[in-house]
């Protein structure tokens, strides 16, 4: 699957380095894994078939909902991300050229997401409210067009950087990956998540938190 190989994008770092839902590193595999499956266990257990990834990167999820049969949308701030998104999707799978007829990716920020346009049953939101300056407003927004689920999912700290330190990595940033500015420990992440919206279920696949959400009724 192509990647933006760290592009950057208005001054910002876009997508991912490398491949790493298709990494041939045992460890890099074996955490993907992990996070892959804590991620279909929320997804099938809603039994929804519709779904928009916020901050879709290069599309490896959504056309992977795709390819299971939903109807999925994704989209994302970059244009270059969204670019490589189409491209992977006409070499994904043949038959998914014609579903580009149906704007499955698009080039929006987060913070410009509107009812009804970017509305789903289910909308996730997978490693990206770490990049963010305001992620509180981000949030705000996913639950404004979550009708009424939504999955999150970011690095879970200061275990994330410790493991980039412990394989050399980011040595002088402290471990800390490139592009990050948010850093959340899992108490903290739930604390401010449970502001917004109840919390039905937490995974933690590592070094991730991850969260099932459901937007309070109004």
């Amino acid at each position: 699957m192509l990647t933006s190989q760290g592009k950057i994008e208005n001054g910002i770092e876009v997508g991912n380095h490398f491949d790493k839902y298709g990494s041939k590193n045992p460890i890099a595999k074996y955490l993907m894994q992990g996070f892959t499956n804590a991620l279909d266990d929320l997804v099938n257990h809603l039994d929804v078939k519709e779904i928009h990834e916020v901050g879709c990167g290069e599309g490896h999820l959504t056309l992977r909902w795709l390819n299971q049969g939903l109807s999925v949308r994704g989209s994302d701030f970059s244009k270059i991300a969204i670019g490589l998104a189409i491209k992977n999707a006409k070499e994904w799978n043949a038959p998914l050229v014609n579903q580009l007829e149906k704007n499955i990716f698009s080039e929006k920020s987060i913070y410009d997401l509107t009812e009804p346009q970017d509305t789903a049953p289910l909308v996730v939101c997978c490693e990206v409210l770490e990049h963010l300056e305001q992620p509180e407003l981000a949030l705000q927004k996913l639950v404004s067009v979550a009708k009424p689920w939504l999955i999150l999912s970011v690095p879970r700290e200061p275990i994330w950087c410790a493991m980039n330190m412990a394989r050399g990595k980011y040595i002088l940033s402290l471990g800390n990956t490139p592009g990050h500015i948010q850093h959340w420990s899992k108490k903290s992440f739930l604390k401010m998540v449970a502001k917004y919206v109840e919390i039905i279920e937490v995974k933690s696949p590592f070094p991730w938190t991850m969260v099932l959400c459901k937007v309070r009724s109004a």
